[in-house]
């Protein structure tokens, strides 16, 4: 399956969901009007647009149907991706360009962290990339093994220590051991304790001291990963944890199992943080590079039964 089809194939749901019902809603009007838009809204804040993003949209759409004179309804599906991929676009790369670089994962337990960082790994050695993992959640059961797995899987090298060891000094591990080995790209895995929880942030605060002291110089990317499913609950996670640790990209799971995918918008939106990986499934190659077109393209194209229904 191509990098399309596994994006269009994991928004399935949303695309069903709110997709589906756009385009039902535009082919019910004759004439662009301001009933439309508020339907339009309505229909994008049920997909998990969020309301403000969704009123941000419709304005951006407002916009551009006056500016260009259009009059037809079923030409608004096409600007609505438009409008979508110009919001999401920019800054989907990730920076990796000192050797090593580092990247922390964040999170809260649940969402897919352990498993991300598996598949990143993968990714980043699939490109030729000496990568090698800090099992620094050292608190959640099993973490370090989950780890460990997913380390063997992906062929790379782990550097731990026993549950319940202070993170900041796995990460100091873990940088000590890629700078002899010649490593690439750094992945550290932190401990997914609430967001609003001091300890954690504290901790946080200690690790990225070590990272200064000892890589002054290197690329760092700190990555969050949500849960799609849990629609704006993800937004508001990402808000506390954006205030706290300074996050770079979000990385999004689970989107293949939910209708929520329209939380893309609102996390982009809310947070002006760029999504760098985007989860479509359970596979190891899974782990998709975030591509703004794509992604509107594959969330508000026209299916066949939106044709049936013309």
């Amino acid at each position: 399956m191509g990098f399309f089809d596994k994006i269009k194939a994991g928004l399935k749901k949303t695309r069903d969901s709110m997709s589906h019902n756009v385009m039902s809603m535009l082919h019910s009007f004759t004439k662009i009007d301001e009933d439309l838009f508020e339907e339009l809204e309505e229909l994008l804040v049920m997909g998990d647009v969020g309301v403000e993003t969704s009123q941000h949209i419709c304005n951006k759409l407002r916009e551009k149907v006056k500016e260009r004179g259009i009059t037809d309804p079923n030409e608004v599906m096409e600007l609505l991706r438009e409008t979508v991929a110009d919001m999401l676009r920019g800054g989907e790369e990730l920076n990796l360009r000192t050797k090593p670089s580092i990247i922390l994962v964040i999170g809260v337990n649940g969402v897919g962290k352990t498993t991300t960082i598996g598949k990143l790994a993968n990714r980043l050695k699939s490109e030729g990339k000496e990568v090698i993992l800090g099992a620094a959640d050292t608190f959640r059961a099993a973490a370090i093994e989950q780890l460990q797995v997913w380390a063997e899987r992906s062929n790379c090298e782990m550097i731990k220590q026993k549950e319940g060891s202070d993170p900041a000094s796995v990460v100091f591990d873990t940088i000590s051991a890629a700078k002899s080995r010649g490593a690439d790209v750094i992945i550290c895995d932190t401990a997914g304790r609430l967001h609003n929880k001091k300890n954690l942030m504290e901790e946080l605060a200690k690790i990225h001291r070590v990272i200064e002291r000892e890589l002054p110089d290197a690329d760092q990317e700190i990555l969050l990963v949500l849960d799609a499913t849990t629609g704006q609950n993800a937004v508001n996670q990402a808000k506390e944890f954006k205030t706290a640790a300074g996050i770079t990209g979000i990385v999004l799971t689970k989107l293949d199992g939910t209708a929520k995918g329209g939380v893309v918008l609102s996390v982009r939106e809310n947070l002006g943080v760029p999504v760098k990986f985007i989860g479509v499934g359970e596979q190891i190659d899974d782990l998709q590079p975030f591509d703004a077109d794509a992604f509107a393209t594959a969330l508000f194209e026209r299916t066949p039964e939106d044709s049936e229904s013309e």
